[in-house]
């Protein structure tokens, strides 16, 4: 058993032939890589040579600080608008132009005008008269204007004379009424002789202070009377409105006229705050002369304003209440 299972003689196997021995990879020989041509040597930075310098004279000349700065380049020009819309400024702009114009030679013409020269301003043209520039008296120091925060009692602390209208130009002054003090009887001699005693008294009864008056004629016969009637209070003057019935009606009637009506053309214009107006007119027919009428109550100050004209054109209303309005202001 020991024969048959052993490994069969050597001399039966074929010899391989020899490998030849393995030897580690190595570099390539020298002489197979071809050499590179050898670079320059490289060497630092260094300055420039002296002779690539420019010599100082061929330098540019730097200008002073104090000379003019080079101009600086212009910005590349914006789109053109389309040609419309440079048609149209041109328009606005040429209306604007004109319309400033006659705005500029407008404002001077007023002011350099005539009053009389001027179409809305005449006197002939639209019946008003030409009255002189107003202007409020000097107050006593410390004295406050009537309905101003420090004068609650509502008391003209001014000369009452000095509130009265002036008399318009080509007047003629009435010798009577010369913008002075007056009595209780002159102011009693406008009204109707059956008014006289109840106005007289209650006047007496009503703390009256005292009458500043003044009155002139124009050229064309129109007669105004102009009386300012000051009491010791706005309650005496309220008073005098209630008990004369000045609003509910036209009061107590006045010489030449037996019957007078509220003017219902009257508006109230020029009205100041704080102060109330009345105005009345004898209507048709009336006698030989119309006479008209108005009341201004403004704090312890009670107006009475009459215009009368003989003739049967009668008084015109335009200059009337021109008149109102401006004594009004005065008063307020």
């Amino acid at each position: 058993m020991t024969e048959q299972t052993a490994a069969p003689a050597a001399e039966s196997v074929p010899e391989l032939p020899a490998l030849p021995p393995v030897s580690p990879p190595s570099a390539p020989a020298a002489e197979s890589v071809p050499e590179l041509p050898a670079l320059p040597p490289v060497s630092p930075p260094s300055a420039p040579a002296a002779d690539s310098v420019p010599e100082p004279s061929a330098l540019p000349p730097v200008a002073p600080p104090s000379a003019p700065l080079p101009p600086m380049p212009l910005l590349p020009p914006a789109p053109r608008p389309p040609r419309r819309v440079l048609r149209a400024v041109a328009r606005w702009t040429v209306a604007a132009l004109v319309l400033g114009g006659l705005g500029t030679g407008t404002a001077y013409t007023i002011t350099s005008t005539e009053r009389t020269d001027v179409p809305g301003l005449a006197t002939e043209g639209d019946e008003r008269w030409d009255f002189p520039r107003l202007s409020l008296p000097a107050l006593p120091p410390g004295a406050p204007r009537p309905f101003s925060d420090g004068n609650t009692a509502e008391v003209h602390h001014a000369d009452l004379r000095r509130l009265l209208l002036p008399a318009p130009a080509g007047a003629t002054p009435d010798k009577k009424l010369t913008g002075g003090w007056v009595s209780t009887e002159q102011l009693v001699s406008e009204y109707g002789k059956s008014a006289r005693p109840a106005v007289g008294d209650q006047l007496k009864e009503s703390a009256l202070r005292h009458i500043a008056a003044r009155g002139w004629t124009m050229p064309d016969g129109t007669s105004s009377r102009i009386y300012l009637l000051q009491f010791n209070s706005t309650a005496y003057a309220d008073a005098f409105r209630d008990d004369r019935h000045i609003g509910a009606s036209a009061g107590d009637p006045l010489v030449g006229a037996a019957r007078m009506d509220l003017d219902e053309t009257w508006s109230g214009g020029g009205k100041v705050e704080n102060t109330t107006s009345y105005v009345a007119d004898e209507p048709k027919p009336f006698g030989a002369s119309q006479v008209r009428q108005a009341y201004l109550v403004a704090g312890d100050t009670v107006a009475l304003l009459v215009q009368s004209r003989r003739g049967a054109e009668g008084t015109e209303r335009i200059p009337f209440h021109q008149t109102v309005i401006l004594q009004n202001q005065l008063l307020g």
